[in-house]
């Protein structure tokens, strides 16, 4: 597993926010799990994209950071469902407001965003 050589800036907000959500599919994995999906195999068809390895790093890296808590239950196969915590509940508004901006200004970010790939 991939162990982190530099230590990070903690001493500015954005640093700590890009720390805690850096990832690919973090913010979704919040959003989903606070709509209710939360089983490991709902957030893989909710995602289809990540590999079951990625999101499960990523669900590791939230857990540590104490947005979302895991519950095993003890039955053969294992179940697993995530849920947020009250600190993970505190994103959702946040996440809330940049999804809406992303929708609002979702033609230009196409557009800037396609500039990348256009030769």
């Amino acid at each position: 597993m991939y162990e982190r050589k530099i230590i990070p800036n903690l001493n500015c907000g954005l640093d700590l926010v890009g720390e805690v959500l850096y990832g690919k599919w973090k913010i979704r994995l919040l959003w989903f799990i606070n709509e209710g999906h939360i089983r490991p195999s709902e957030l893989q068809r909710k995602i289809p994209d990540a590999s079951r390895r990625v999101l499960n790093i990523q669900l590791k890296e939230l857990e540590e950071h104490e947005l979302i808590s895991k519950k095993i239950y003890p039955v053969v196969p294992p179940k697993v469902e995530y849920s947020l915590t009250e600190f993970g509940k505190s994103l959702i508004p946040v996440i809330d407001t940049l999804g809406r901006w992303g929708d609002e200004n979702g033609e230009q970010l196409r557009t800037v965003i396609a500039k990348r790939f256009t030769p």
